[in-house]
């Protein structure tokens, strides 16, 4: 396994609990869009086994041609120890990233996609969409939608409908519009579905999907395959 060791060359105050640290690319490090990645901070691996609670899983939420490693989380007054310690960084501040890998790169399959996301899930989906805007080859059209019941949402610069392009976005600050406008996606039998969040997120749109006849195959999620496995396993009966 390597360790790619990296500093902070830029913070931005997405929002008053969001931030995204921008990284500098080490030589050598690639990645695709719908990456995630381990991101540790200094002293992670000073003793003799990994200190496990200075290791977050993250999405990236930038492309390599934009030239650093995108890290946005949100970080709450009250928070763990490592936000606490994250939230103290500073431009310069040295961190760690490894084991890299990508379970939700843009499909080209010629069909309607869709980003169903909640909060700062949005950023696992940023990439997608550049990489789409930029490209659009084989993909009928992209429609987004996030939830946040802050309403201080995420990335709306590149997060807005371009209808040149068959891209929408919507956001929404409440359970009852987000699931209304799901049942609406979901009546594309052949579409396919991306869905990033908390596992209550993700399991309310399984479940929401499968109701409407959304197909297991038909249903992106961000997690390793046996995980996805487990996950698209529910049984609707219970």
């Amino acid at each position: 396994m390597q360790i790619y060791w990296t500093k902070i060359n830029k913070i931005i105050e997405e929002t008053s609990e969001v931030k995204t640290y921008l990284l500098d690319c080490p030589e050598g490090f690639t990645w695709e869009e719908g990456s995630h990645t381990h991101f540790a901070l200094e002293g992670f691996n000073a003793g003799e086994k990994p200190n496990k609670s200075l290791v977050r899983h993250m999405s990236i939420s930038t492309l390599p041609y934009e030239n650093a490693i995108g890290i946005t989380t949100r970080i709450r007054e009250k928070c763990s120890e490592f936000k606490m310690i994250l939230r103290d960084l500073e431009v310069g501040s040295e961190v760690a990233i490894f084991k890299t890998y990508s379970n939700v790169p843009l499909k080209r399959e010629d069909k309607n996609i869709y980003l169903l996301s909640s909060g700062v899930g949005l950023a696992t989906f940023r990439p997608l969409v550049l990489d789409y805007l930029n490209r659009a080859d084989n993909v009928n059209q992209i429609n987004s939608l996030n939830i946040d019941s802050s309403k201080e949402f995420l990335f709306t610069d590149i997060f807005e409908s371009v209808p040149d392009k068959k891209f929408t976005a919507q956001f929404v600050d409440n359970r009852n519009d987000y699931y209304e406008e799901v049942k609406k996606f979901a009546a594309d039998q052949d579409g396919l579905f991306y869905v990033v969040g908390s596992d209550e997120f993700v399991v309310q749109n399984i479940e929401l999907l499968r109701e409407q006849g959304v197909k297991p195959e038909q249903i992106m999620l961000d997690k390793r395959e046996q995980r996805r496995a487990e996950l698209l396993s529910i049984d609707l009966t219970v």
